[in-house]
């Protein structure tokens, strides 16, 4: 739970429309009670919604700053591996394990797997839309409790974004360097120190998972992921592009998610 203490709100910047946000207005009306949610259909996909999520974070703990200080708890986010595994992204704080989810690439039991989650701001790939019909009363449980939706590119970068998040610390690069560079063993600097509380990284079935995980990619794969997002890097930062979306919206291109 190394996030605890590595990522702080100030460390982004936000625009909306072209115009300096603050992660409230990217995230409205976030709440103790929020979960997160990421769809992945590609390599390493998760990578190139690496500030939503990591604002989502931010505002997992200082919503309730307790869960900072007395409390051992990783931040409510899960990741939607469609039709099979992409590569960890349990370096995030995807974790316990049950956190990255392998779904079918049916439809419905993905959108089955982010009801059952509880998900109230969701992240979706950019696919086509597509016209699909789910199982009864599923689309109204998520049109229900889903408060936010968002178009991302496992790039980094969409087409028309009208959402930017910007790091300004190179600390928001952690994550996704980790993520590509599995770490086996618990080696994290002094300043990602989460003190006393325990960490998944000196966890044994952490270092299984990573390993399960592995092979989710060929090196070819995993080097191609790595170059694209050191193009993205300018003095060791990265800007990403999103598009918000209305949550059919974000069914309908959930629904081809991992059809390429």
């Amino acid at each position: 739970m190394h996030v605890v203490t590595l990522l702080k709100a100030n460390m982004f910047d936000v625009e909306i429309d072209g115009k300096p946000a603050s992660i409230a207005e990217a995230l409205p009306d976030w709440n103790p009670h929020d979960r997160f949610g990421l769809v992945i259909d590609d390599a390493l996909g998760g990578i190139g919604a690496t500030h939503l999520l990591q604002i989502a974070i931010t505002s997992f703990y200082d919503v309730k700053p307790s869960r900072r200080t007395e409390l051992t708890v990783y931040p409510e986010i899960y990741a939607f591996h469609i039709g099979k595994g992409y590569g960890a992204h349990a370096p995030y704080d995807f974790w316990p394990a049950r956190r990255e989810v392998i779904t079918s690439r049916d439809h419905r039991e993905v959108l089955d797997a982010i009801n059952d989650r509880g998900i109230t701001r969701l992240a979706v790939p950019d696919r086509q839309p597509r016209e699909v019909v789910h199982r009864p009363k599923e689309v109204d449980a998520a049109l229900d409790r889903i408060v936010s939706a968002f178009v991302y590119s496992p790039s980094g970068r969409v087409s028309d974004p009208d959402l930017v998040i910007s790091g300004n610390d190179r600390r928001t690069e952690y994550n996704p360097n980790s993520a590509l560079r599995p770490r086996y063993t618990d080696n994290r600097p002094a300043s990602v120190s989460t003190a006393a509380k325990p960490v998944k990284e000196v966890d044994p079935s952490y270092q299984e998972w990573l390993r399960k995980r592995e092979h989710d990619l060929t090196s070819e794969e995993r080097a191609f992921v790595e170059r694209r997002r050191e193009a993205l890097r300018q003095d060791g930062l990265v800007t990403e592009t999103y598009r918000r979306a209305g949550v059919r919206e974000a069914l309908m291109r959930l629904a081809s998610a991992g059809l390429d």
